[in-house]
């Protein structure tokens, strides 16, 4: 029998599991303490529970699926973990340090079918899905990178904006998010995560229906459906028809503020015209709307696309502001290693080829 990792349960499942082989209801308290808070490397660190019943999670799981395979660190403190999945596949999670604490992006597929032409992380197709143990081992292995630096470092804050789309591998998503959430372990509060999409429409219903208040941000990047699909083919399956009432149901049910990330190319989304369109289409519910303008980290397999220059992003911002609407311009991380989502993975699948 092959054994799965323990990560992938969230602390119900973990409760109705020991107590379907009978066990007492508290045990789980006792492990989820000891993986959570803890943070034990093995079943048999966990001295208060009884033999015979880490015997039973030795039999049937394991702590450890991910393994490290490149560590890449920033002048300005960000890391770069490339992982190896058990499957040999590679997946990329960062830490980011800002004055508001320590956040780290996770990734939620092997690979990316989205189909963004500027993107680094579609350069490779998606294989499969992360299953919920894998992305909640990212957390894991960060938090536990930083327990040994010995500086009482904790993860404050998770944004799932990796490589894939989080919305396509939804019930793995939602399983991590409860672990994440859950007050017994971590305890990373649910205002403090943020779930990226694309734009998957019937996707966003079903998640303004979660009973969770984590963070949406939207992947806009163009503010009509003919630039937006020349640069992102998931516009053709989700034109604005479709997304924008998806948003409105969920600002409706959740009366939450979005996030719209908005990639500055230049000469391509940067212009006063697109601004106005954008401010536009968001002016309905612009009091629960934020751009997010992102500077462009340029990715060699994308040489049609470069950075809107300072003036350019300036003046979009200006334009946005004088409508009505908040933004702000978010300065990349890791500059001085693969600042790009997916850009690390990428180099390293093809010098594997190469060898």
């Amino acid at each position: 029998m092959s054994k799965t990792s323990i990560y992938g349960l969230t602390f119900e499942q973990l409760q109705d599991w020991l107590v379907e082989r009978g066990e007492k209801r508290f045990r789980a308290n006792q492990v989820w303490d000891w993986l959570y808070k803890k943070r034990v490397n093995s079943f048999d660190e966990m001295r208060n529970v009884n033999k015979d019943t880490i015997a039973l999670l030795e039999e049937n799981f394991v702590l450890h699926t991910l393994d490290e395979d490149i560590r890449q660190e920033s002048k300005d403190g960000t890391i770069k973990f490339l992982f190896k999945l058990s499957d040999g596949n590679l997946i990329e999670t960062v830490l980011m340090r800002f004055s508001y604490g320590l956040s780290v992006c996770v990734t939620t597929q092997v690979g990316c079918n989205i189909g963004c032409s500027f993107c680094a992380s579609g350069l490779l197709r998606k294989s499969r899905d992360l299953n919920g143990s894998e992305i909640v081992e990212q957390i894991m292995n960060v938090q536990k990178h930083l327990d040994k630096q010995g500086k009482d470092e904790r993860v404050s804050h998770i944004v799932v904006m990796g490589i894939g789309e989080p919305l396509d591998n939804y019930s793995n998503l939602m399983d991590f998010l409860h672990v994440m959430n859950d007050d017994k372990g971590l305890n990373i509060g649910a205002r403090h995560i943020t779930v990226s999409t694309s734009g998957l429409a019937h996707k966003i219903y079903d998640f303004a229906d979660e009973d969770i208040q984590v963070n949406l941000a939207v992947s806009l990047h163009a503010p009509n459906n003919e630039l937006r699909t020349s640069i992102m083919k998931i516009n053709k399956a989700f034109p604005l028809e479709k997304l924008m009432p998806a948003i409105d149901y969920y600002l409706e049910k959740k009366n939450r503020r979005i996030t719209y990330e908005y990639i500055m190319l230049k000469d391509v989304n940067d212009h006063k015209e697109e601004a106005i369109q954008l401010a536009n289409l968001l002016k309905k519910h612009r009091h629960l709307a934020y751009v997010n303008l992102i500077p462009y980290n340029t990715v060699d397999e994308h040489i049609q696309y470069q950075r809107s220059d300072s003036n350019s992003i300036q003046a979009f911002f200006e334009t946005l502001k004088e409508h009505g609407i908040n933004c702000g311009v978010r300065w990349e991380n890791g500059a001085d290693i693969d600042a790009a989502c997916g850009q690390l993975r990428s180099k390293q699948m093809k010098k594997s080829k190469a060898v």
